[in-house]
């Protein structure tokens, strides 16, 4: 049995496949969620935070090359692509989209395994665990958050937006790179939401003796940075 903190996303449209392999991977101790499309696996890879993406080469929606790109812009989690075709050129371009590793249909499923053994093992060095910057610290494992010794209770989306945030220090992020970071790239909801959510940060996070370090930059975005 592997260790069961590690959380496995598969995104396969082929739903047998994904099972097969899906009850393969709770028999070794893993806990696994399945998305049968591309938007889908998206949304949940934003949802979860895996540790191993299992990714289908071909999806309805938003295929693998592009949604291994559009996870490389935040994150390094091991992908492991599974493609029909096998041919060197599509191997090419589904290692330069950012996946890890590369196996092609039918396959075995015990080398599958193997496979995913391995980039859990190469993840494990890496693997930072908190971030923190001056006084805040986030706890990405337990999502728990910390301003000096004082604890935090965020919600879901307060959480995801502080933590990029907190991921790229001094960094100014566009009001559109957030929103397609923590709500998704086809968000349709209020076009004031992000100041909301913003608003609320600063509330929780600042008082008298904890003063602001998330800063409004006009017209761009918002930065995390140290207190003016």
């Amino acid at each position: 049995m592997e260790d069961g903190n590690s959380t496995i996303l598969i995104i396969e449209d082929e739903k047998e496949i994904a099972g097969f392999i899906e009850l393969e991977l709770k028999c070794e101790g893993y806990k696994v969620h399945v998305s049968n499309d591309g938007m889908g696996g998206l949304m949940s890879f934003r949802q979860i935070n895996p540790d191993l993406i299992i990714l289908d080469r071909m999806l309805p929606q938003m295929d693998g090359l592009e949604i291994c790109k559009r996870i490389r812009q935040s994150s390094e989690v091991p992908i492991i692509m599974l493609t029909a075709k096998d041919d060197i050129i599509d191997k090419v371009k589904g290692l330069d989209s950012g996946a890890n590793d590369y196996i092609v249909k039918p396959f075995n499923l015990d080398e599958l395994l193997a496979r995913v053994r391995v980039q859990l093992r190469l993840k494990k060095p890496f693997e930072k665990s908190i971030l923190d910057f001056l006084d805040l610290t986030i706890d990405l494992k337990t999502r728990e958050v910390k301003r000096s010794t004082k604890k935090i209770v965020l919600s879901p989306k307060e959480y995801d937006l502080l933590a990029l945030l907190t991921s790229n220090p001094r960094h100014v992020l566009s009001r559109e790179k957030i929103l397609e970071k923590v709500w998704g790239w086809n968000f349709e909801g209020e076009d004031n939401v992000l100041e909301v959510y913003i608003h609320s940060l600063r509330e929780k996070l600042e008082t008298e003796k904890m003063p602001r370090i998330i800063h409004t930059v006009r017209g761009v975005g918002y930065v995390i940075k140290e207190p003016l």
